[in-house]
């Protein structure tokens, strides 16, 4: 059962798959290709699709620099605090560009994910694939890891979403919440005299109220969301297109091809979310097939929506006038373009809603899955006896992520999102590099072509984006690491599923 011994034991794939079918702890199976495919856009796209893209085209002056243009012996002397000194120049009209090159970079990793994916139809994503390849402390980590990745993404989603409500409550509406219940009374280190968030804690708990009814339920919500999403996005590109400059296009590279890079630095992270698929293993219908087919059809389809907003945006606005909050509703406006202007914010509603369906589901699975295994306390192993969910995992996530999100601004701790996903990339590149080696005749229903340097590749473009992340996210990191260390040795190392096995 056991491969190894002590905190790198490693389980099974074949106990893994036996122990997902137990009856008193499986979940239903009802998910198809689209819907997983749906569940990854949900991920992906969030509101930032009408943000990010004109920050990134217009470029950063927030004094951030990426590793493509700190000098090289600012590097050696101070490491990734060299990357924090000056703005970041934009990518202009080429950051479709940076869309197709941050693509084409993490296809790498969706390809490692659909690999395993499809030999481990297990709930846990790279939690999972870490337990069966790399160690039970390796397991750990990761699922620490996601844990935080997942709650703290929803929790910055969530008070972006509360305040983005209540704008549309007090515009359309006439309706204004008490100012005191509107945002969080913790905000940039200060009390703000507010008392709580209470649309950010609200969302949450409705949306865990759907996700325990059931996951074909929480789909049917969310691939409503999605569609209301896509067609917000080809309302924008189809109706904005006529108004298209192609004079705006030039220079198309403003700031040469270092602009490009820089601009996919900036971009990588709303790719952020394709993993998300894995984490339905266990309710997929025909995993093997459909969980690759999810995956990467999500990637595919982001990144066309992705450069299409991108060209028709640097199309009707001049690319260095895009750095503000929202760069898309402004340009619309200018032209006024009201009616797509409010399609485009429906859209950025229904992204946020969907953003946090998804992330919920997934670390939901991320918790039972680990306490299934013993590393958690079995209270969150629970399934409810009609529906066929992870009640109790999904009610403790709710509540986890809504009460902070009502109580700070935690804006500031997105990085750690990022440093989260980075890793668990590597650890799932490194999962395929193994298993390639320890199991070269398991059956595998995909494969990653050119492994193991496609693999490789992953995991060192990974490791270059870790290394440009800002110093204080590394100790976050590290502090919540420590954090787990402490609730594994004395707990999970003794009651896990392997403890005392050969």
């Amino acid at each position: 059962m056991a491969a190894r011994v002590g905190i790198f034991r490693t389980k099974s794939i074949d106990v893994l798959v036996a122990v997902s079918e137990d009856p008193q702890k499986k979940l239903r199976r009802t998910l198809g290709p689209w819907s997983l495919t749906a569940f990854g856009i949900g991920a992906v796209i969030g509101s930032g699709i009408f943000i990010l893209t004109g920050t990134a085209a217009a470029g950063e002056v927030r004094g951030y620099r990426s590793l493509f243009n700190a000098p090289v012996l600012d590097l050696i002397r101070h490491g990734a605090r060299a990357l924090s000194i000056a703005g970041r120049p934009g990518a202009g009209p080429g950051i479709s560009l940076s869309f197709l090159l941050t693509a084409l970079a993490c296809s790498f990793a969706a390809l490692c994910y659909a690999e395993l994916a499809s030999m481990i139809p297990v709930a846990g994503s790279a939690y999972t694939y870490a337990y069966a390849t790399l160690g039970e402390i390796i397991a750990w980590i990761i699922g620490w890891d996601l844990i935080l990745e997942y709650a703290v993404s929803n929790m910055a989603v969530a008070v972006g979403f509360s305040a983005y409500f209540n704008d549309v409550l007090e515009n359309s509406f006439g309706i204004h919440l008490p100012a005191k219940l509107a945002s969080p009374p913790i905000a940039g280190g200060q009390f703000t005299g507010a008392w709580f968030n209470i649309s950010a804690l609200i969302v949450l708990l409705v949306l865990s109220y759907i996700l325990v009814i059931g996951v074909r339920e929480s789909a049917g919500a969310n691939n409503v969301m999605v569609a209301i999403k896509i067609a917000a996005i080809l309302i924008f590109v189809f109706g904005a297109a006529h108004a298209v400059k192609p004079a705006n296009w030039h220079p198309f590279l403003p700031n040469g091809f270092s602009g490009v890079m820089t601009g996919a630095a900036i971009v990588f992270f709303t790719y952020i979310g394709f993993d998300s698929v894995s984490t339905a293993a266990e309710e997929c219908r025909r995993p093997q097939r459909d969980l690759p087919f999810g995956i990467i059809m999500t990637l595919v389809v982001c990144a066309v929506l992705y450069i299409a907003v991108s060209l028709v945006l640097t199309g009707i606005a001049p690319w260095n006038t895009l750095n503000n909050a929202a760069p898309v509703a402004n340009a619309l406006k200018n032209l006024g373009f009201n009616g797509v202007r409010q399609w485009v914010d429906l859209g950025a509603l229904m992204g946020m809603i969907s953003s946090l369906l998804v992330f919920q589901y997934g670390q939901a699975r991320i918790w039972f899955a680990m306490a299934r295994d013993g590393l958690l306390p079995k209270f969150f192993a629970k399934v409810h006896p009609t529906h066929n969910t992870p009640y109790a995992s999904t009610w403790i996530a709710g509540l986890f992520v809504g009460i902070p999100a009502g109580l700070f601004d935690i804006g500031t701790l997105a990085d750690l999102a990022n440093i989260g996903t980075l890793f668990a990339f590597i650890v799932v590149s490194t999962g395929v590099v193994v298993l390639r080696r320890t199991q070269p005749d398991r059956k595998r229903a995909f494969r990653v072509p050119g492994a193991p340097v496609l693999p490789l590749v992953s995991i060192a473009f990974c490791l270059v984006l870790m290394a440009a992340l800002p110093l204080e996210t590394w100790v976050r990191f590290f502090v919540w690491l420590l954090i787990g260390f402490g609730i594994y040795f004395p707990f999970g190392r003794k009651r896990s599923a392997l403890a005392g096995q050969p």
